[in-house]
């Protein structure tokens, strides 16, 4: 049976939608993940394309989705990656557990397209080392 992973941010379009790729492909076979925002801009951050296949993920049919459609699902996992998204959700319904990971929005970053991406890039690390950490204690202790 798959174990499930949300990833929440507020505009489900760069930090959670990364996210929630890197647990895919990282979990394979075992992980389940999704991500949602909590006010979706319905659009993915054309830069976290750019870093997602860069690094070879497949970003076929990702899309911006709204937390509503999971609200009533079941998950192992939830993890708010933006304050902002831990203020809108602090509470999840079921028995998940709920996690948050502060991270600052790429999508904010200022300067050339090429300092851009090497922020949306320092993020991309740093998510695959938490989602790293998270599924290696998951699969240790279960």
């Amino acid at each position: 049976m798959l174990k499930r992973i949300l990833f929440i941010c507020t505009g489900n379009s760069a930090r959670s939608i990364m996210a929630e790729v890197i647990a895919r492909d990282m979990g394979r076979g075992i992980w389940e993940s999704c991500s949602a925002g909590a006010n979706p801009f319905f659009t993915v951050n054309s830069l976290a394309i750019k870093i997602l296949t860069s690094h070879a993920h497949n970003v076929d049919g990702l899309y911006s989705k709204s937390l509503k459609i999971f609200w009533e699902q079941e998950f192992d996992y939830v993890v708010t990656v933006c304050d902002n998204a831990r203020e809108a959700c602090p509470n999840w319904p079921g028995k998940a557990e709920v996690l948050h990971w502060s991270l600052p929005d790429p999508a904010e970053a200022t300067g050339s397209e090429k300092e851009k991406l090497a922020f949306f890039d320092k993020i991309y690390s740093d998510l695959t080392a938490r989602i790293s950490d998270l599924l290696g204690i998951v699969s240790q202790t279960k």
